[in-house]
């Protein structure tokens, strides 16, 4: 058995950084060490049509791993993935539609979960109690109870769970945060993120039948059920609140994650935030300006008292020539690292 949760446990961590290479550049090289082929990890994508289409991409570039089903609640979407995976010359997978089905599998060693953010941590738990293991996009969950429910399943039921924060398999980020930590630039204390991404209205849409091929019921899951609209379907639930979590919860937390590695804390102690749906009149519920402040105990220091603050800043409605700051870290020199395509992180 510890030989077993060893190889998973390589197998998740070179996973990580193979989905991560879609987004950031990592070279199939960086992680050409996997466990053996006597020990291949047959993997189940659940979610496949927009990010679950680079995991796709991304295991089929991780030796020792095999995609072994997918799973849509689209079946037009899963029918044009089957025809991908055919295209790379990879072996058929199985397809689901339920991803209740897929888990009453006993071939499939772990499942990988890009879905709409309200099924994360239910799908998480469930594979968890199915007996495999986990590698779920961020954010973990839609909101901070489940994710403690998904921390107390992984514990209970002895299971690796990864979350998708590919900021942290960036070789660039890696080398800065190493650099931070050795106190190259001095103290840090603030953190500063630039996102140069535009997000436009998404409109109005109206009411009207369910496409062929989709089951609604099951894409809506533990959210409400509601009439169908587009702007409630692919991508744009991202606004929604039943199914999304806005900017902070989609591109936000990347940069906010980098910044709280930076600072090198943990859990905030206390946060607040201002902000509203100001750009546009259309179906988009959660905030384009945001922003907010978190409050950490500096442990590492004799004061406990003293605090630490993070500030992030997402009006993604405002379209201009500069860039658009979502979170912040600074002290008495600047460095510049990497971040994805679109966006830097500014540490300093």
């Amino acid at each position: 058995m510890s030989g077993e949760k060893s190889s998973r446990r390589d197998f998740l961590k070179l996973t990580g950084a193979g989905v991560a290479s879609t987004a950031l550049g990592v070279k199939a090289s960086s992680y050409s060490r996997i466990v053996g082929a006597n020990d291949r990890v047959r993997v189940a994508i659940c979610g496949v049509r927009g990010r679950g289409n680079d995991h796709i991409r991304g295991f089929a570039r991780v030796p020792g791993t095999e995609i072994a089903a997918l799973c849509d609640v689209d079946e037009n979407v899963l029918n044009h993935r089957l025809g991908d995976i055919e295209k790379l010359s990879l072996p058929k997978p199985k397809s689901y539609v339920d991803v209740r089905k897929l888990l009453e599998d006993k071939d499939i060693d772990a499942i990988s979960i890009a879905t709409p953010n309200h099924w994360h941590a239910l799908m998480a738990i469930w594979a968890c109690q199915a007996g495999k293991d986990v590698y779920v996009e961020k954010p973990c969950s839609h909101n901070a109870f489940e994710g403690r429910q998904l921390v107390r399943a992984v514990k209970k039921y002895n299971r690796i769970c990864q979350h998708g924060s590919q900021s942290r398999s960036n070789p660039g980020m890696l080398e800065a945060i190493h650099h931070l930590s050795d106190g190259t630039i001095g103290d840090v204390y603030m953190a500063r993120a630039l996102c140069y991404k535009w997000r436009p209205t998404i409109g109005h849409a109206t009411e009207e039948p369910v496409p062929a091929g989709v089951n609604y019921d099951l894409w809506t899951g533990p959210a409400p059920l509601k009439p169908f609209t587009r702007n409630r379907f692919h991508y744009n639930w991202h606004w929604i609140w039943d199914t999304g979590n806005g900017e902070v919860g989609n591109q936000a937390i990347h940069e906010i994650d980098i910044a709280r590695w930076g600072l090198g804390v943990g859990f905030p102690v206390c946060v607040s935030a201002m902000g509203g749906h100001f750009m546009f009149q259309d179906d988009q519920e959660t905030p384009n300006i945001l922003n907010a402040t978190f409050y950490f105990n500096d442990s590492r220091d004799s004061a406990p008292l003293q605090t630490k603050s993070l500030r992030a800043h997402s009006p993604w409605g405002q379209k201009t020539q500069r860039p658009t700051p979502l979170a912040t870290l600074s002290t008495d020199r600047t460095a510049i690292s990497p971040s994805m395509d679109t966006t830097h992180t500014r540490l300093g």
